[in-house]
Parts: structure tokens; C-alpha cells; sequence
């Protein structure tokens, strides 16, 4: 059988049995035409010699002999299209190191553009047309040039591989599957390709989503990293800001000590300058009456110093010194008050400042929360951005579609947001108001009857009553002491820590928290600015923007 071949369009050269060119044609007493090593190896396959082509049955294998004249004529059709093929061959690119060469060029070999597996040969473009138009040849399979052709037939009877061994999984001719694998389950390559092919593509899809997987991962562990730094980031400025701060009342009240100190041996300096002061003016005083008496004590005119004597003896107005003391300041215990007085400061700002890195701590969780109108008691108003609500000055029903999320007892609307993990924080303006609820409510509460407003209810909730009472509405009402009312409160919600807190955002102080909570079902902000009374509680509850304490 042939290896490869040259063909024109017709197909009066080509073997029934290996669809190739004839190699060593004979022709069987029936007068069809074979390779001679294609009919002998059909004959040897079969317990019965038959024609292929007409199924006549011979009693005894023929004797075969090659059909001299058919020979020659393929022979010649071979020169033509080796001519023909090198008369082309100019046009067309040789094959490179990497590409696959023609099996059928001589001289130089071109790049193959189709490799057929029935051939068992590369082709170049030339070499190539037979398959392209040939009748018998367009039922090859062609691929992709690929090398190697040879591992395609089968090394133990010299065949195609066309069928795979389920049983020994490996990929057989037909001689093996009646000789060495008899017994054997066998389908076609094409059948086991395809559901191998199949198999690998479920297997390239579980690898890419493992892949992806795996660079989701990747990309989670970077976000940790990088959450990791922006909070290694956040702390060292909030450290530098503390310590600083501190620092700088050490620096301050050092300043203040050395003052204190120098401000008394500033004191004593003047005091003991106006001693010396005194002291040398009663000095020169003095030496001018001892000068006047020592003079006229040597005078020998005895009417001059009895006359004399009676204004030196009054002597001139002197302080008495005796108990004149200039006492040193005691600095006993300066500096130990000046470290009290420190220790206080600094506990103080640290509370202060410990109170302002705890609040901006849970503010870089801000969401934006707006107000459901589909739940605002009908008394209520919203604005047009939903983000303020106040209770109308009349209170008289108004016409708002029937829907069952609205609350009819209460004049309490909740936020269109909703939350059932992780963290959020949103801020309240609670300025001019005499009443006001605030907080956390779950989406199953009640609407339309009265409610304790706990968390056995489902709400976590801190109250103003008129005016300066504070109440946290655990399940047993908690009065609040606060220094001062906020005025702008910051409501924090950790929903798997269980947490609930509530700020004074201007004090940066901490008005109560709820811990322990259960969460089960999402939670939505919660908002009630009480009865306008009158006008006294007219004001509005503002949502508004956080503004990161510094």
C-alpha cells in the first residue's frame, strides 16, 4: 500500500480497499483492480476469499498477478503530478525548522497545510487538491498539520488505529480487534474522542473554576492585606495624633512648672532687691552722720560743738533689721503637684481623644441610608431627598396608598436600607428636638399596634423625653446620665458581634451600647421624631453625611 500519492480530480487510479494511488496493482478473476497488499491482507483477515468490491466468492485463493498495464499507467499519472506538483512548488513557501514539511515533495519540501489520517501523510497545498476534489478521497479526515504521522498505525499489523479498546484502553486496528483483543469491548476513535473530548472539557471547566477560585482567593487574601495596611495606617496616624497630643500637654505642663518656679525666684529676687535697696539707703545715710560726728568730734572750738551736738544726737529714722528675713520660697512638692495635675490632664485627653479614635473607628462604616416612605406613618413628612422627617402640625390622616410595611400606631418610619451582615454606621441630627427614637428595627415587628419598642419586640432603640430624659429601651427601661444633650447622634450596628451603640458625635462619647444581641432577620434603620407638640418639637430628624472626626 501506498504511503502517499499524487492525484489529479479523477479517481480511476485508486485502490477500493486503502483509497489510495494503486502500489503493485493486480486484478482478481472478477476484473476488479486492488493494491496486492490490500487484497491479500483482506484475504487474510477473512476465513472466505471474496471481492470487496462485488462479493464474488472464490472456492481458492486466486493466484495474483500484477496487472502490467494498469502499473504503467499509474506510473506515468505519478511522473505527471510529481511534475505537475514541481512546476507549483516555486509559488508556494518551504517549510521552516518549526513547520510541518510535505511527505510527498521531493527536492524541497513545502509547508504541509492539512495532514489526512486515512493517508497517513502531510500535505502541501499542492499535494493537497486530490482530497480536496477526488470523490473516494473527500471522505478522509483531515486535521492540522501534524509530525508523526507513523504513530498513528498500528506497529504489530501495519494498520490504521481506528478503534479504541474500552477494555485495554488503548487505541487498536481492525486486525487487533478480531485477533489480540477478540473478546474486547471496542467503539470508534471518533466515538471515544468525543466523549473523552467531552470529559476534558468538563475537566478544563473544573480547573478554570478552580483556577478562578483560587485568584478570588488571591484577590481576597490581597483585599485582607490591604484592609490589614489601611487600618495599620489608620492606627499609626491616630497613634501619632494621641501620643502628640500628649506630648504636647507634658511639653505644656513642663512649661507651666518651670513658670510656677521661676515666677517665686522671681519674686524673691525683687523682694531681696528692695531689702538691699532700703538697706543701702540707710547705709549712705548713716556714714554721713558717722562723717558729721567723727568731724566734729575732733573739733577744738568748744562752742562750735556744743552747739552742735544737739542736732547730731538725734539721729535719723532707721528701720529695725533684727527680724528682717528674706525666706526662699518652699518648692516642696511643686513638681509632685505639677505631675497630679499632669496625670489628670493626660487621663483626661487620653479619655477624650481614646473616645475620638472609638467614634472614627465605627464611622469609616457610614452607608447611605434614606427614609421608606412605604412606611411612614401617615402624620409624618419627608423631604424630597428622604433625608429628613418631622411630624405634621396637624394631625389628621392623609390619603397615602394602603401597604402593609406602614406603620399606623406609631409615627415611626424605617430606612430603605436593609442589613443582615456585617457592620454599618449612620448619624442623626437630633438639634431643637424635645423628643426623639432612634436606632435598629427588624423587618417582622409590628406596624399597626402597640409595642413595648424593645429588643423583645424587635427594635433597639435610645429615647429623648422632654427634653433631658434619656432612655435605653432594654427589655426593663434604662435611664441615661449625660453630661450634655447631643445634638447629632451616631447609631453602629456589628451584626455578628451582636452590638448596638450609640454617640454623641460632637463629645465623640459613647451614650450606650446594646450587647449580646441576636440577630436573625435583616434589621433596618429606625427613626420616630415624636409628636410636633405644639410646635416645641417641630424640628426635623436629620440623616446626615459623616464628617470624620479629627
Amino acid at each position: 500500500m501506498s504511503a502517499a500519492s499524487s492525484l489529479q480530480s479523477e479517481d480511476q487510479f485508486l485502490c477500493s480497499i486503502c483509497l489510495d494511488v494503486f502500489t503493485d496493482p493486480v486484478t482478481t478473476s472478477c476484473g476488479h483492480n486492488y493494491c496486492k497488499s490490500c487484497i491479500t491482507q483482506n484475504w487474510d483477515v477473512n476465513d472466505s476469499c471474496q471481492c470487496p468490491l462485488c462479493k464474488e466468492t472464490f472456492n481458492s485463493r486466486p493466484q495474483l498477478r500484477v496487472n502490467t498495464l494498469l502499473s504503467e499507467m499509474v506510473a506515468q499519472f505519478r511522473r505527471e503530478a510529481q511534475q505537475k506538483a514541481s512546476s507549483s512548488s516555486s509559488e508556494q513557501q518551504a517549510a521552516k525548522p518549526a513547520e510541518v514539511p510535505c511527505d510527498v515533495c521531493t527536492g524541497t519540501r513545502l509547508k504541509a497545510l492539512k495532514s489526512c489520517l486515512v493517508c497517513l501523510t502531510s500535505y502541501c497545498q499542492t499535494h493537497l487538491e486530490p482530497h480536496l476534489t477526488a470523490t473516494s478521497l473527500k471522505r478522509h479526515q483531515l486535521i492540522e498539520p501534524v509530525e508523526n504521522l507513523e504513530s498513528r498505525m498500528c506497529r504489530k499489523h501495519d494498520k490504521h488505529l481506528e478503534l479504541f479498546c474500552k477494555t485495554d484502553q488503548t487505541c487498536v486496528c481492525m486486525l487487533c480487534s478480531v485477533l489480540d483483543h477478540k473478546t474486547h469491548e471496542f467503539v470508534p476513535l471518533r466515538e471515544e474522542y468525543e466523549g473523552k473530548k467531552a470529559e476534558l472539557e468538563k475537566t478544563e471547566a473544573e480547573i478554570q473554576q478552580m483556577i478562578q477560585k483560587r485568584r478570588l482567593k488571591i484577590q481576597e487574601i490581597k483585599e485582607s492585606v490591604k484592609m490589614s495596611k489601611d487600618a495599620a495606617d489608620r492606627q499609626k496616624a491616630e497613634g501619632v495624633q494621641v501620643l502628640t497630643a500628649l506630648m504636647e500637654s507634658v511639653e505644656r505642663r513642663l512649661k507651666e512648672l518651670i513658670k510656677e518656679i521661676e515666677d517665686k525666684q522671681e519674686t524673691t529676687e525683687k523682694q531681696a532687691e528692695g531689702l538691699i535697696k532700703d538697706l543701702e539707703q540707710e547705709i549712705s545715710e548713716l556714714m554721713e552722720r558717722s562723717s558729721e560726728v567723727e568731724q566734729l568730734s575732733h573739733s577744738e572750738d568748744h562752742l562750735h560743738l556744743l552747739q552742735s551736738f544737739s542736732s547730731l544726737k538725734a539721729a535719723p529714722p532707721t528701720k529695725d533689721w533684727t527680724e528682717v528675713r528674706v525666706r526662699p520660697p518652699s518648692y516642696e512638692g511643686t513638681v509632685g503637684r505639677a505631675v497630679a495635675q499632669l496625670e489628670k490632664t493626660l487621663w483626661e485627653d487620653m479619655k477624650k481623644l481614646n473616645r475620638a479614635a472609638v467614634l472614627k473607628g465605627v464611622q469609616q462604616y457610614e452607608v447611605d441610608v434614606t427614609l421608606d416612605p412605604d412606611t411612614a406613618h401617615h402624620w409624618l413628612i419627608l423631604s424630597d431627598d428622604r433625608k429628613q422627617v418631622h411630624c405634621s402640625e396637624v394631625r389628621r390622616k392623609r390619603k397615602l396608598p394602603y401597604n402593609p410595611k406602614r406603620f399606623t400606631y406609631f409615627v415611626n418610619v424605617l430606612g430603605e436600607q436593609s442589613f443582615s451582615s456585617g457592620r454599618f454606621y449612620f448619624e442623626v441630627q437630633v438639634k431643637g428636638k424635645t423628643d426623639w427614637d432612634l436606632g435598629v428595627a427588624t423587618e417582622s415587628i409590628s406596624r399597626t399596634k402597640s409595642m413595648s419598642m424593645s429588643p423583645e419586640d424587635g427594635f433597639w432603640t435610645v429615647w429623648l423625653r422632654d427634653g433631658n430624659k434619656y432612655t435605653a429601651c432594654e427589655d426593663t427601661q434604662i435611664n441615661l446620665s449625660l453630661r450634655s444633650g447631643p445634638e447629632k447622634v451616631g447609631v453602629f450596628v456589628d451584626y455578628e458581634e451582636g452590638l448596638v451603640s450609640f454617640y454623641d458625635v460632637d463629645a465623640a462619647a459613647l451614650i450606650y451600647s446594646f450587647t449580646g444581641c441576636s440577630f436573625t432577620e435583616k434589621l433596618f434603620p429606625y427613626f420616630s421624631p415624636e409628636l410636633n407638640d405644639d410646635g416645641t418639637n417641630s424640628a426635623p430628624l436629620i440623616i446626615c453625611p459623616v464628617n470624620q472626626t479629627e
